[in-house]
């Protein structure tokens, strides 16, 4: 089962950024389906973005879109989460995910996308938090 260290969360003010990283202990840029997922206290762990290895196509949760940047660097086989313009609402322990059976997709209108399920990967990271205040 591969490893996750995740790392660059912190507390910023609301418009703020910040970039989260993802390690895997093994090679993760082909065949892997991986995510990042958050999870504020009291609520469920919510899907926030995926990409899928194999072709790089990737997919967003509404409420983050135009603002995180889900991204994969080859060379150093490590996971990236740009996150812009955040808000107070986007606080929540953030998580990497992988599984290396490839994404569950679903298509639309002829382009195919990873999906966002919680159960749909395998591995995790043990997190990383993200406080934004206002």
């Amino acid at each position: 089962q591969v490893q996750l260290v995740e790392s660059g969360g912190g507390s910023v003010q609301a418009g703020g950024s910040l970039r989260l990283s993802c390690a895997p202990s093994e090679y993760t840029v082909s065949s892997y389906c991986m995510g990042w997922f958050r999870q504020a206290p009291g609520k469920e762990r919510e899907g926030v973005a995926a990409i899928d290895s194999d072709d790089g196509s990737t997919s967003y949760a509404e409420s983050v879109k135009g603002r995180f940047t889900i991204s994969q660097d080859r060379v150093k086989n490590t996971l990236y989460l740009q996150m812009n313009s955040l808000k107070p609402e986007d606080s929540a322990m953030y998580y990497c995910a992988a599984d290396g059976r490839g994404c569950v997709r679903y298509c639309s209108n002829g382009y195919c996308y990873p999906e966002l399920h919680v159960t749909d990967f395998g591995a995790w990271g043990q997190g990383t938090q993200v406080t934004v205040s206002s």
